[in-house]
């Protein structure tokens, strides 16, 4: 077991999302690396977001933010998401614009420049954006 494996199940709410067998067994071309997991830990992300749809936050609520495999459906082919996207990651987004508003139980983003460099931001947000979509359920 990675120290990263040991570290992320203290995090609150959505690490429970981001670990566990089926985060590091569904590697893909670009899937969970942990080197992107440790920066996106490092960073206080999986504070709030998880790799995989469908987790439950606090108290059984939806997550506070978007799993990132959401946001990679979502942002697929969109010119300009990444760009987009890394200067939210720094700036934080605005309540009244809330995208994911009913499917996620944040309602904005906070600004993430002290946490993060951009460097780091933006190939986070480059990884994010490359994830496959979540397996469906099998019936």
């Amino acid at each position: 077991m990675s120290r990263l494996s040991r570290l992320l199940p203290s995090l609150p709410c959505a690490a429970a999302l981001a670990v566990g067998a089926g985060v590091v067994a569904s590697a893909s071309a670009a899937g969970p690396d942990e080197a992107m997991l440790k920066l996106a830990a490092n960073s206080g992300c999986i504070t709030c977001h998880g790799l995989e749809p469908g987790g439950k936050g606090p108290d059984g609520l939806a997550p506070v933010g978007p799993a990132w495999k959401d946001v990679a459906v979502k942002y697929k082919g969109v010119k300009g998401a990444q760009v987009q996207l890394t200067r939210i990651v720094l700036q934080g987004s605005s309540p009244y614009e809330s995208h994911w508003k009913g499917k996620v139980s944040g309602l904005a983003m906070p600004p993430n420049k002290v946490a993060i460099t951009e460097p780091d931001a933006k190939k986070l947000v480059g990884w994010i954006l490359a994830l496959p979509p979540a397996a469906k359920p099998k019936p």
